[in-house]
């Protein structure tokens, strides 16, 4: 029996944003699921099952950040995306030190994008 497909789980509190990246992700073949909040990542999540995190830095309560340092702590090391808006040498620099594989600016590059992804659920 195959093992279940291993999910991108975007975190961010745009509705927009997660479904256009969803449909951009199950249309390359991806299996995903979305979360609006950290909080809500935290508490429904299979981390188990995720493949690659892509995480939203300018979140209420929780920045993508505040979740990467979280998850890191608990010992969660999955590849991980940082999107941001508004890109600083401090964010960037501490993505780098929580282990992140990189910090895409918004408007995303799709084929950036995909192409981080795959290699990281490679």
């Amino acid at each position: 029996m195959s093992s279940p497909p291993r999910v991108v789980a975007i975190v961010d509190d745009d509705p927009g944003v997660c479904a256009s990246l969803r449909f951009l992700l199950e249309t390359a073949g991806h299996a995903v699921e979305t979360y609006e909040s950290g909080a809500r990542f935290l508490a429904e999540a299979d981390r188990g099952r995720i493949g690659c995190l892509v995480l939203d830095q300018q979140m209420p309560q929780l920045t993508g950040l505040d979740l990467l340092a979280r998850l890191r702590a608990d010992g969660m090391e999955t590849p991980t995306l940082l999107i941001v808006s508004t890109p600083s040498p401090a964010v960037s620099r501490r993505a780098v030190e929580l282990g992140a594989l990189g910090v895409l600016e918004k408007p995303l590059a799709q084929d950036d994008l995909l192409a981080q992804i795959e290699s990281a659920i490679a």
